[in-house]
């Protein structure tokens, strides 16, 4: 398990491999046992298990606190 961050909603990760679009960065839509992630490339939805982004997740950009 990934103790390093803590992911919440609108956080930017970037994963391990790219996306067919090419684009790595994904929006975090939602957070719970699965996550539902937006293509920054093309903008393709998809869930995830939470378990898969923790394992493949290379950075993480926070989203700005206002």
């Amino acid at each position: 398990m990934d103790l390093r961050w803590t992911y919440q909603v609108g956080d930017v990760v970037k994963l391990k491999k790219p996306h067919p679009c090419g684009s790595r960065e994904w929006e975090i839509l939602r957070v719970g046992a699965d996550f539902r992630l937006k293509c920054q490339g093309c903008g393709h939805q998809m869930m995830v298990e939470r378990r898969m982004v923790e394992k493949n997740a290379r950075g993480l950009t926070k989203k700005a606190e206002k």
